[in-house]
């Protein structure tokens, strides 16, 4: 596996990005798995394949605060993106993983793998629910995965020093929650690993073996991917 350390500018390009490489898995005939790893620059809301922004999103908030909001391609609830909260997404072959097909499985392997690489810093780390990391009882990374043919995207959050009231303004309740959540507000049910982003950076690497780096990236088929999609509000605000 290689890695991918690259944010690009906007969250549209970012988003645009992890799914690039998603269709460059599938289209070459030989197995190229990959990391990427980013971090927005800037705060943006990032909301699942079947959400309804209305119903997770305070737009007003956001638009009074100028953060976007964009639709991903994995399913899952709204989160927040932004400096402070690191991103990763892995492109995983199941021609080398068939056990990795059924989603479930999916889940256990990427969280199990990250949760024993957090554990000498947060010996706390735990899953939790379907697709969370917790540490001790506050929710610290979410994830989520869209599977094709023969690779599955598998991508995620992890909290580190970002600014948890922002949340709270930003995002509602999500229609659906965890048992372990108990009813608890964004403030409460989050929290940070204060963790250094390096190190984290270096724990992923490590966690799933990806040890070369790329030096390269489909950026023609990101930009197209913006243009077509990311970049749309027809894609991006649907049933708003």
């Amino acid at each position: 596996m290689e890695h991918l350390d690259l944010t690009l500018p906007t969250a549209a390009e970012n988003l645009a990005l992890d799914e690039a490489l998603l269709d460059e898995a599938e289209s070459l005939g030989e197995t190229r798995e990959t990391l990427r790893i980013w971090e927005a620059p800037r705060p943006a809301v990032v909301v699942g394949r079947s959400s309804r922004v209305e119903q997770e999103v305070c737009q007003e908030t956001c638009r009074a605060l100028d953060i976007p909001v964009l639709r991903r391609v994995s399913g899952g609830a709204a989160v927040l993106a932004g400096p402070g909260c690191l991103m990763y997404a892995l492109v995983l072959d199941y021609r080398l993983r068939p056990e990795l097909r059924p989603i479930d499985k999916a889940h256990r392997w990427v969280l199990g793998r990250l949760a024993e690489a957090l554990k000498p810093l947060a010996p706390a780390v735990a899953c939790r629910g379907t697709s969370d990391l917790t540490n001790a009882r506050e929710k610290i990374s979410g994830n989520s995965a869209r599977c094709r043919r023969e690779h599955v995207l598998y991508h995620g959050t992890l909290l580190y020093d970002f600014p948890l009231p922002l949340i709270e303004r930003c995002l509602r309740m999500p229609p659906r929650t965890p048992d372990y959540r108990q009813g608890r507000s964004h403030q409460r049910f989050l929290a940070n690993l204060h963790i250094d982003a390096a190190v984290l950076r270096q724990l992923l690497i490590e966690a799933f073996g990806a040890r070369h780096a790329r030096d390269d990236w489909p950026t023609e088929q990101t930009a197209r991917l913006v243009l077509e999609k990311y970049g749309r509000d027809g894609w991006n605000l649907a049933g708003a």
